[in-house]
């Protein structure tokens, strides 16, 4: 018998790889507006014009502004996702509070050299993003719950529910310290680590962290 031969994908068109092209230059675009001129700027009509693409040619690549919004946050949650991932697997995770480093500083980092990351992130925008930043939160709070109990800083019992609310009052001092100064107040982001990392170390506190 004859063995089927592996197909070879095809190779992307000169017209399949000027779109991808358009595409990604339509989200540098967008992030640009909402980086220097804010949420209200970035209308689709200024994000062909920065693009360099007219506003006909836009609506093959996007809908309307809202599709460009949630393709450049997926984008960005990307990202931040690798950020966060690589920080909770450092081999100087040894307290509570270098979880909450973990998470925290990649965040605030990349939120000040990316301030469209701000515009968008927050609630109140539209459904989608909503939607999208939720999703982000679920995953990121796997992340940190498996962290946390895999590196013996909690009780292997403690339940998910304590790192969702840590990430969820995280995210919330977040938005406070972001609506205070733009880069993000720092005073407000050094008592998110302190509340955050106090509430961890009420379950820290409780008693042998395994139980054979």
């Amino acid at each position: 018998m004859f063995e089927d031969k592996p197909q070879v994908p095809a190779r992307p068109t000169g017209v399949q790889r000027r779109g991808v092209q358009r595409r990604e230059a339509i989200l540098d675009a967008a992030e640009a507006l909402l980086a220097e001129h804010g949420y209200q700027a970035a209308t689709l009509k200024a994000v062909g014009q920065r693009a360099g693409i007219p506003t006909a040619s836009l609506y093959h690549y996007f809908s309307d502004r809202h599709q460009v919004e949630a393709e450049l946050l997926r984008r960005q949650a990307r990202e931040l996702d690798v950020l966060i991932g690589a920080a909770l697997d450092s081999l100087e995770l040894r307290t509570l509070r270098d979880a909450v480093d973990a998470v925290i500083d990649p965040v605030l980092d990349y939120f000040r050299r990316h301030p469209s990351c701000a515009e968008l992130w927050f609630p109140g925008r539209q459904e989608t993003l909503d939607e999208l930043v939720r999703a982000f939160d679920e995953a990121q709070t796997d992340k940190l719950w498996h962290a946390l109990v895999g590196r013996d800083l909690v009780p292997a019992d403690t339940p998910r529910l304590v790192a969702q609310l840590a990430f969820e009052v995280g995210n919330r001092l977040f938005d406070i310290a972001f609506r205070r100064t733009p880069g993000g107040d720092d005073l407000v982001i050094a008592e998110s680590k302190r509340l955050v990392t106090a509430y961890l170390e009420t379950y820290a506190a409780q008693g042998p962290k395994r139980r054979g």
